[in-house]
């Protein structure tokens, strides 16, 4: 054979155009997906609470509304309902001026501060680009805060100009930038990364299933009626979820070592997150065949940016937030989030993931029913299964 004749073969023809289709759907769908960091950061949502009576609080809010690069920036909430979205993810940062500021700006006390908090257990993104804002701000609050700045403002309120450049000295040094995280994440990026490895390695895994679980299901056909050779699947589909689910939670234990109470939980969402890719991913190849997986392949590679692990879906372009509402990797990352580092039940991500599997397989039923062709069921005869038996006998 010659080399040439080797390349027209099936196999080598589908590696040249998986391998040019995967290096176009890649860049395709990454690159332009990723350029919406950092350049989506203003439409992050995020909260100010002024609760200073006082001039020093209204006009750093003010100064503040005016200078952050962001479009929503929520003014109407008290401290506590500002903390409960934030854990929920709804607002990125909170910034919160309390009651006693001014106060405490005057009197030169240490404890005068603005309080900063940023939740952890969400979009690395976000807390990296919240963490570096924050220091910004404090940056330019302290030079906002530097005697001659402190001196004019003082002046304006009538201060005799003496007494002002001795307050001012004291203002300078009374002011702290208050930091605080919720929901911290150990050290390491394996940690912040777990959420997005275990559902790449379920879904990853789900969908090469699918390929070969469908293709036996084509081939089983005339053996058994399509609804039985459809329970068969999705028997072996959960068989594999679980082993799959135990030797994922072996590693996960191993080197990432999360408390032990959370086993159950995030063993059950493994399982989960395994069915509901299996059944997302198979829908394509019930309908197409092996072809399916080359729309597989882009769906995946959307899902990546679509699952929130790196970016929230405040920051997605319009076609990838449109994917997160529909996609099991969203879902599942956001719960593994909420299960492992958050403070929130990961309950309403569990049934999201839930919704979306039901969907997929009521799809998978119908294109079972419709779409593939009913076959006559072979028949064995009697004398046929005595010599199968006979020639098993025989070869034991």
């Amino acid at each position: 054979m010659k080399f040439t004749q080797f390349l027209k073969t099936k196999g080598a023809i589908a590696s040249i155009f998986m391998g040019i289709f995967y290096a176009v759907a890649m860049l395709g769908i990454f690159l332009p997906g990723y350029t919406a960091i950092p350049g989506n950061i203003d439409q992050l949502p995020i909260a100010l609470v002024n609760e200073d009576a006082g001039e020093y609080g209204s006009v750093i809010a003010d100064q503040l509304k005016e200078s952050l690069p962001f479009e929503e920036i929520k003014t109407d909430l008290s401290n506590k309902n500002a903390l409960e979205q934030l854990e929920k993810n709804e607002v990125t940062l909170v910034i919160h001026i309390p009651e006693n500021f001014s106060a405490n700006m005057q009197n030169g006390e240490v404890s005068s501060s603005i309080d900063f908090t940023v939740n952890e257990a969400g979009a690395t993104v976000v807390s990296s680009s919240m963490t570096s804002i924050v220091t910004e701000i404090n940056n330019q609050l302290s030079a906002q805060f530097s005697q001659q700045t402190a001196k004019g403002v003082l002046m304006n309120f009538n201060v005799p100009e003496d007494q002002a450049a001795a307050m001012a000295e004291t203002i300078e040094t009374s002011y702290v930038g208050n930091v605080v995280t919720i929901n911290d994440i150990p050290d390491g990026m394996h940690n912040n990364m777990l959420p997005m490895f275990l559902t790449m390695a379920g879904y990853v895994g789900a969908m090469i299933a699918a390929m070969q679980l469908v293709a036996s299901f084509k081939e089983s056909r005339g053996k058994a009626s399509k609804t039985r050779l459809f329970v068969y699947v999705q028997l072996t589909a959960l068989m594999i979820a679980v082993l799959a689910a135990l030797a994922a939670m072996g590693i996960t234990y191993l080197v990432n070592e999360p408390s032990g109470d959370l086993f159950l939980g995030l063993f059950g969402q493994q399982v989960l997150n395994y069915m509901v890719a299996f059944n997302f991913t198979a829908m394509f190849i019930f309908l197409v065949g092996e072809g399916g997986m080359i729309l597989n392949i882009p769906v995946l590679l959307v899902q990546t940016i679509a699952n929130g692990a790196t970016i929230t879906r405040d920051m997605m372009y319009g076609p990838y937030e449109w994917v997160s509402y529909i996609s099991p990797m969203y879902y599942s990352v956001q719960a593994y989030f909420a299960n492992m580092y958050g403070g929130i039940s990961p309950t309403p991500y569990v049934w999201g993931m839930i919704a979306v599997g039901l969907g997929a397989m009521l799809i998978n039923m119908l294109l079972v029913a419709f779409v593939h062709k009913p076959v006559p069921i072979e028949k064995t005869s009697i004398s046929e299964t005595k010599e199968v038996v006979n020639n098993t006998e025989i070869t034991a």
